[in-house]
């Protein structure tokens, strides 16, 4: 395959469903290749100079307005337009310093006890709704344990959490590399919905304030000043409770597929729940749950030795640079023992991802505690993967629970 077939096939509907073969493609054409108009990195040390170099900017709405005219029609891309997801500095910095409290790895740590008794509770309840002994692991509990514990932490009533995931799976798809008109309608309307249910919760917070996220925001926004505009407040609510499980939610399914395929290390790890940590982070490594991010160059610069004139569009893969032989030794096999693991599945630099202490506690959290309540969890039929590439994850995940401990 060449690069000009790696690219096309990644920028292609499907391209989800197995990208590491046209990845392996492209990075043998060396870590970064100009095609189509376009930069494409796919070396891990590449990938991690593009993401902490301060000249590389994020697709904001200036660049919108150059390269999307007409993008404030859809209110999907206009809600994420306003969050500091799409903002560079030092409009991102005073975003991100608004959340920021929420997701120190203290206070994070302090939450353990909380997600343990979540994952029980989610647990019991994947136990009552498995008929005839299979379960959907995502429905029953990938989905379900990360929006309980987003939605505490944003002051989301329990009985609303029921309403994200599909608001959720319609509002991503403007972050994907390819829109379908349906898509770009669903996202619309979704991010509509979402406007208007958070709306209604800032007023009652307002009223009645609680020591969480939408009352925090809310008041940044109220104080007046600089502080947070109508707009970023709810870019920034959407941003976070759709980030705050989407990734989450792909991470415990994409490392679940992962221990039903190896059931020696699967067993390790139930024996032994101290080596979560190591285990979840290959699994960031191995199947990243957020495959790509886009940069611009903002200025004249060199990538991996590649001149990259200011303007170009770059396109960061993170699944083919968490795979580059270069950093990892015999990258395509999973090995919770890989020594000096430090896979870019978060990102790096300033946007570095917010939540990713919070991911990472509960994909440690949860899968072992899966592993222990289910001794004799096992595949129940082939699972079928979502057709995204940026949000890469399994749509469902049969598994057979077998006995309960």
């Amino acid at each position: 395959m060449d690069a000009a077939a790696a690219v096309e096939l990644l920028l292609s509907p499907g391209a989800g469903i197995d990208p590491y073969p046209a990845y392996a493609a492209l990075r043998s054409k060396g870590p970064i290749v100009g095609q189509a108009g376009a930069y494409f990195v796919t070396g891990w040390h590449a990938a991690d100079a593009v993401l902490r170099d301060p000249a590389m900017i994020v697709f904001d709405a200036a660049l919108l307005d150059q390269h999307w005219p007409d993008w404030r029609q859809n209110k999907g891309v206009a809600l994420f337009a306003d969050s500091m997801l799409k903002q560079n500095p030092p409009n991102h910095t005073r975003m991100r310093r608004l959340a920021s409290g929420v997701f120190t790895a203290r206070r994070v740590g302090r939450l353990r006890a909380v997600i343990e008794a979540q994952v029980e509770e989610t647990l019991d309840e994947m136990v009552a709704l498995a008929g005839g002994g299979v379960a959907d692991f995502m429905t029953h509990l990938a989905y379900p344990l990360p929006i309980k514990v987003i939605c505490a932490l944003l002051g989301v009533p329990a009985a609303d959490r029921g309403r994200f995931r599909r608001l959720a799976e319609a509002l991503t798809a403007v972050l994907e590399v390819q829109l379908t008109p349906e898509q770009a309608a669903g996202a619309h309307a979704a991010a509509e919905e979402l406007e208007d249910y958070f709306a209604a919760l800032i007023e009652v917070r307002r009223r009645d304030p609680q020591d969480d996220l939408v009352t925090a925001l809310a008041a940044a926004h109220d104080s007046g000043g600089d502080k947070l505009t109508a707009g970023e407040l709810m870019g920034n609510l959407a941003l976070l409770l759709v980030a705050g499980f989407e990734t989450t939610t792909n991470l415990l399914g994409n490392g679940l597929r992962l221990l039903l395929e190896r059931p020696v290390l699967a067993q390790r790890l139930r024996d032994d729940p101290e080596a979560a940590p190591a285990y979840v982070e290959e699994m960031l490594r191995y199947e990243p749950p957020v495959q790509l991010t886009g940069r611009f160059a903002g200025e004249d610069t060199q990538v991996a030795g590649l001149p990259v004139p200011a303007g170009s569009e770059i396109i960061v893969f993170l699944g083919a640079a968490n795979r580059d032989p270069a950093r990892f030794t015999d990258a395509d096999r999973f090995d919770p023992d890989r020594a000096d693991n430090a896979p870019l599945s978060f990102g790096a630099g300033v946007h570095y991802c917010l939540g990713a202490p919070l991911a990472r506690l509960e994909a440690q959290v949860a899968l072992p505690a899966v592993l222990r309540r289910f001794p004799g969890l096992s595949p129940a039929g082939e699972p079928e993967r979502r057709d995204r590439l940026t949000l890469r994850g399994w749509a469902t995940l049969p598994v057979r629970v077998g006995s309960v401990d």
